[in-house]
């Protein structure tokens, strides 16, 4: 089965160009394609594409506007940001609003469609760029860790979510700590039974204070 992604960009030249990538490549497909924030408020409910490349700029109603009000409705649409964008307020607002991966436009085609199978293996890729702001951001945060509900965070199980921010899945944490991916599931959900969350993107924003 192909992974059917929509493109959501204003720009005609990125638009056509991310549509032949994904046209070229095998195992994928295009489902549609919106030229603004109000297009895709209106195809995407109807031909409900599994991976979403989004932008941020599109005038009056954002991608992050988009994801934030789709992704309630739709929460098995995987959107992944797909922008100029690397401001640290831009990449956790659209991880707030329910984005699952963030990369950059000028990543390789390669890179692009990894991406999107990553997104819709059950990864959350972040272009290099996005992964070190993320992991920049986390670090400051952990001089905050004894002010908030983080304090209640073994050693362990800060260390997995931090590699969890920064996009890696369960077995590729196992690898890196030398353990079994069934511990790691175990970390993850003692992680969100003390945050209070149900997600990763969840986990990642109360750590964030968002």
């Amino acid at each position: 089965m192909n992974i059917t992604v929509a493109i959501v960009e204003d720009n005609n030249d990125i638009r056509q160009a991310l549509e032949k990538i994904i046209e070229m490549a095998d195992g994928y497909e295009i489902a549609c394609t919106c030229v603004n924030g109000e297009d895709a408020l209106v195809k995407l409910p109807i031909f409900l594409p599994e991976v979403v490349l989004m932008d941020i700029n599109l005038g009056d109603i954002s991608g992050i506007d988009v994801v934030r009000e789709l992704k309630v409705v739709h929460p098995e649409m995987l959107f992944m940001m797909c922008t100029v964008y690397e401001e640290d307020e831009k990449i956790f607002e659209a991880l707030n609003a329910g984005a699952s991966g963030y990369i950059i436009k000028k990543m390789a085609p390669t890179k692009i469609l990894e991406s999107i199978k990553e997104l819709h293996n059950g990864g959350a890729p972040m272009s290099s760029q996005i992964a070190r702001k993320v992991v920049s951001a986390f670090q400051n945060k952990k001089t905050e860790v004894a002010d908030n509900s983080l304090s209640l965070l073994s050693k362990r199980e800060l260390e997995i979510l931090e590699m969890l921010s920064t996009g890696l899945v369960y077995k590729e944490i196992s690898e890196k700590l030398f353990i079994s991916s069934e511990t790691v599931r175990k970390h993850v959900y003692s992680v969100y039974d003390k945050l209070h969350v149900n997600n990763r993107v969840e986990a990642i924003n109360k750590f964030f204070g968002r």
